[in-house]
């Protein structure tokens, strides 16, 4: 083949090495420098597609191993979710009565009953005297203050009442009679408790007595003589093994009427905080039991 002027030039091959190009700086021909341009473009689009043909390779291979880990996380779930036939038998599994604890049927014991123990002497035992059962020297009901005056104790209980009183007090065997006497505004009143053995000789006494079983009010310590010969309003009451009365009326002689309500609300608060020392009496014996 000729490569004179005039004859058929050849094409510069850009993937062919230099050598075997169809020209050489030897042969003194000038380079096809436009053909320079478009081999040189020619490459680099074939490197791009190279490059992004092999960045999409990667991802393959990065899905490829994702896919192969869940696989292999399916295989693992399957494996714990095997079938029931692969469990334990009813047989072998522990039944819950053959682990489960079992206990003593138990009860808590009933609360003591404080009023069993003011009830009978034998259990009544805390001590006694009128200065346990009327302590300090005065007395708050309400908003109403009495003032404490003299006491007194004896066990000849009939020595201490009159009327038919002594007769009701010997009679259902009285052991004890204490007497303390308050005073508020002219008026004073006078409190007996009559201690018995049992309960049911207290409840007795009270039903025996009538409007003129009255114990002996109490003069001393600045209270004069009272209640002696005048009308004067009593009471009567019994709570365990404790019957307990009451008289009331004016330190200056003065006949107690009907009208006199400053009478009837001393002797019924005298009466009702003498029914609450005796309650606490055996609610203190019965907190004591429980707890020794």
């Amino acid at each position: 083949m000729s490569y004179g002027q005039g004859g058929p030039q050849s094409q510069w091959d850009p993937w062919k090495p230099h050598s075997q190009q169809p020209w050489s700086s030897s042969s003194g021909q000038t380079p096809d420098w436009a053909a320079l341009a478009e081999a040189s473009e020619a490459r680099n689009k074939r490197r791009r597609v190279l490059f992004i043909g092999g960045g999409a390779l990667a991802t393959l291979g990065v899905a490829a191993a994702v896919a192969v880990a869940v696989v292999s996380a399916n295989d693992s779930t399957q494996a714990s979710n095997e079938p029931t036939s692969q469990l334990p038998s009813t047989a072998d599994i522990p039944s819950a009565s053959a682990t489960a604890p079992s206990f003593a049927p138990t009860s808590a014991p009933a609360p003591l009953d404080p009023k069993d123990f003011i009830s009978s002497v034998k259990k009544d035992t805390a001590p006694l005297a009128p200065g346990i059962l009327f302590p300090g020297t005065q007395l708050t009901m309400g908003e109403t203050v009495y003032k404490k005056g003299t006491t007194a104790d004896t066990k000849d209980c009939a020595s201490a009442a009159q009327g038919t009183l002594p007769k009701v007090l010997t009679s259902n065997d009285c052991t004890r009679l204490m007497r303390v006497t308050y005073t508020r505004d002219g008026v004073a009143v006078t409190v007996g408790v009559a201690v018995f053995d049992t309960e049911a000789q207290a409840s007795r006494a009270k039903g025996q007595a009538d409007t003129k079983s009255i114990v002996k009010a109490l003069p001393g310590k600045g209270v004069k003589n009272f209640c002696d010969g005048a009308v004067c309003r009593s009471t009567t009451n019994s709570y365990g093994r404790y019957a307990y009365f009451t008289i009331a009326g004016f330190t200056n002689g003065k006949d107690v009427t009907d009208k006199d309500t400053a009478v009837f609300s001393t002797g019924d608060d005298l009466a009702e905080f003498t029914f609450r020392q005796i309650r606490r009496r055996g609610e203190a014996q019965a907190s004591a039991a429980a707890t020794g």
